[in-house]
């Protein structure tokens, strides 16, 4: 099956987020595509946790047809501990009334990128996405991930009510060039890569990481995972939330000794039982997707942890400038 006919010239695009990780490669995305204009809304012109600042966006660009949210409040697993408050807040916030005020505005389409954190804890593998409902996510993740998830309840009611089309999208974990590298709020890959790194030069003989290695997780190469987004939002109209993965499942213990490997650490590896391993195993069915908009994603994670690492080794002088490391 073939999609076109999508016209994004005759577009104008908020891109909540677009200038983070994600954002960045979708708005790049967009233009390629040759999208009319596209707009990102920065974090010091508009909190989009208050009411009348999405008001007020809305009110600057009237003339927008389609708002893909993006903008979260995230992090690994030590920041999801530390700030569960927090991340409930500003995310529940930022898509309620980005969702509610984009409908009262007539807006005719709305996008929102959920997490594969609004997944039960036990969801059998491949998840599903008649599986969200299956039971509770994985504590640590649990406030992040219900208030994402909300955006589906939320979308499914008003497409029912008012038959407004905003549609869900569920991207499994994510990685490439651009990720995050702070170490209060990184994740999982980028996290190890800085850690290696720093022990390799040191000269360690040992590294420690969290847990016991044996949690599996499915990475999505940041450049598929915005190409997914924008098929989505020029041919997915339906109210069923729908996931995009790539298909590969790697365990933390193998992803370790893989980006060891890439970065030329040679000491032993160690876990940290007495710290949390997460969910125990995350990797989606994106049949779906390929199916009502021909998304597959094209890149495979040893090519994308390669460019990832070669990345983060162009940018480290910018990147530790930017941050505090600890």
């Amino acid at each position: 099956m073939t999609f076109s006919g999508f016209d994004w010239s005759q577009q104008q695009v908020i891109v909540t987020g677009g200038s983070g990780f994600l954002g960045s490669h979708l708005v790049h995305y967009l233009r390629q595509q040759g999208t009319g204009e596209v707009i990102i809304p920065r974090r010091s012109q508009y909190d989009l946790r208050q009411e009348h600042q999405v008001l007020r966006l809305y009110d600057d660009f009237p003339n927008t047809t389609m708002v893909i949210h993006l903008a979260a409040t995230v992090g690994g697993i030590g920041f999801n501990r530390e700030y569960p408050g927090t991340l409930f807040y500003d995310n529940i916030m930022m898509g309620t009334l980005l969702l509610e005020y984009a409908r009262q505005r007539a807006i005719p389409k709305f996008v929102s990128v959920g997490t594969i954190c609004e997944y039960p804890k036990f969801t059998p593998v491949p998840f599903k996405e008649a599986d969200l409902w299956l039971g509770y996510p994985e504590e640590t993740n649990a406030p992040y991930g219900l208030a994402k998830k909300m955006m589906i309840v939320q979308g499914q009611a008003y497409r029912q009510q008012y038959g407004y089309n905003a549609i869900h999208v569920l991207p499994t974990n994510l990685y490439g060039p651009g990720d995050n590298f702070n170490p209060k709020s990184a994740h999982v890959i980028p996290d190890m890569i800085r850690k290696m790194t720093q022990a390799l030069e040191r000269g360690d003989s040992e590294m420690v990481l969290f847990g016991d290695g044996t949690p599996t997780r499915e990475f999505l190469y940041v450049k598929d995972a915005a190409e997914g987004i924008g098929l989505a939002a020029a041919y997915y109209n339906e109210s069923d939330p729908v996931n995009l993965g790539c298909g590969e499942e790697i365990s933390i213990r193998d992803l370790a000794e893989m980006v060891a490997d890439r970065v030329g650490f040679r000491g032993t590896i160690r876990w940290d039982t007495s710290k949390p391993n997460g969910q125990p195993r995350r990797q989606v069915d994106a049949a779906l997707a390929e199916r009502k908009f021909g998304f597959r994603a094209r890149t495979s994670f040893a090519d994308g942890l390669s460019e990832l690492v070669n990345w983060y080794r162009e940018h480290r002088h910018d990147i530790e400038a930017s941050v505090v490391f600890s």
